[in-house]
């Protein structure tokens, strides 16, 4: 049952509280009203100044249309559902999504539309000898009305950016696996991939990998030319430019608190080894309870040594096999002393600076390993195994 022309239903649709004798007031002005709210769109809204044609003009008359038709019918059925119609605003707020523009442009046009209606019904009204509480519940009703359209296309819009991000997202993943398998796709297959997934192939890049499961999402924080997905059970980034003006900074903080391997710079028709070097990054730096980016490149003797474990293992059983003998302590510190006289190209003082010992210290020592190694410490390809050996036993 309809309510009085001054109150309006209190849920949402004062619509339904408008009088029967508004609707004979401005019934007949509603096919005109069409073209008007048109031509103040075209008008007022930038978005829409071309002239509206073809499949888009189409859609903007439907919806203009719709929106009379559907205000008229409620009023007329108070109680009655549109739930057929709101289609047309979910496919208007999906259409701004793929015509480029944002949603403002659609809803600037739906208040414009709203006004016209306002202004040319109210006047129908006033002509008519219409109560002022009538067209001040006219005025609620049309206004609440374009919110319920307006809702509806941002429904539309939000779900046309989801799909967008996703169909982006998959084509960004198809890009990551086609620069980093093996053996690595054509060139025009790499090219046609990249474009679709909006993103340039750089000349010189690096590849990121971290744990899927990490509580952390570092790829949100990622520079923006870097594209990242799921790959081989880990989460990979591909990032351009890698040497770039702060692109360093940006990656240490996107990772601050998160294990992550990065592997070397390298041409985009080498990414596959670039991944190869992140993946045994990562599982340094999680070896080493690291929770932050480790670089392979600055970490390359490291990944050697852990590149052929039996083979390091076998030279180290081979080449400190003279510190077999010693206690633990003794071989301990043998081997620091040993491992510290080797890296700085066995220079006494500055391995005593390493170690914080007494230089006196040292010699001790060094005469003690000379007694054990012999001539073999004076052997360049021996002295070579014998760091990639303590370097390995050192620890991960």
């Amino acid at each position: 049952m309809r309510g009085d022309s001054a109150s309006s239903t209190g849920d949402g649709r004062p619509w339904e509280g408008l009088p029967e004798e508004a609707l004979s007031a401005w019934s007949p002005h509603l096919p005109g009203l069409v073209d008007e709210i048109i031509e103040a769109i075209r008008t007022e809204v930038p978005a829409y100044a071309r002239p509206l044609e073809g499949a888009f003009g189409e859609a903007v008359r439907r919806g203009v249309g719709e929106a009379l038709g559907q205000f008229n019918e409620m009023v007329r059925n108070p109680g009655g559902g549109r739930a057929a119609g709101r289609e047309v605003y979910v496919a208007l707020g999906r259409g701004e999504v793929r015509a480029g523009r944002s949603l403002e442009a659609l809803l600037a046009a739906y208040r414009v539309g709203a006004r016209v209606a306002w202004r040319r019904l109210a006047a129908a009204g006033l002509a008519a000898g219409l109560p002022s509480e009538t067209l001040v519940l006219l005025a609620e009703s049309i206004f609440a009305y374009i919110d319920e359209l307006s809702a509806e296309s941002a429904e539309g819009f939000a779900r046309a950016q989801a799909e967008r991000a996703g169909e982006t997202d998959r084509h960004r993943a198809t890009v990551i696996e086609l620069l980093i398998r093996t053996p690595r796709a054509p060139d025009e297959v790499l090219a046609g991939a990249a474009q679709a997934a909006s993103w340039r192939l750089p000349e010189a890049l690096t590849v990121v990998v971290w744990r899927a499961e990490s509580e952390h999402r570092p790829a949100a924080r990622l520079p923006a030319a870097a594209i990242s997905a799921p790959f081989d059970g880990l989460m990979c980034a591909v990032v351009p430019d890698p040497g770039g003006p702060g692109r360093r900074a940006e990656l240490e903080r996107a990772f601050e608190g998160a294990s992550a391997g990065m592997g070397s710079v390298v041409p985009y028709a080498e990414a596959a080894r670039s991944f190869d070097r992140a993946r045994a990054a990562l599982s340094l730096a999680e070896d080493r309870s690291l929770p932050a980016m480790l670089m392979a490149e600055e970490h390359r003797i490291a990944l050697l040594c852990r590149a052929d474990r039996s083979l390091v293992e076998e030279i180290g059983a081979d080449r400190l096999a003279p510190l077999q003998e010693e206690t633990e302590a003794s071989r301990r510190r043998l081997e620091a002393t040993l491992l510290a006289w080797l890296r700085h190209d066995c220079q006494g003082p500055a391995a005593a600076e390493e170690l914080q010992v007494h230089p006196q210290t040292v010699r001790y020592r060094l005469t003690r390993l000379r007694e054990l190694f012999g001539e073999a410490l004076d052997d360049p390809e021996v002295r070579f195994e014998l760091e990639v050996a303590l370097r390995a036993a050192a620890g991960p």
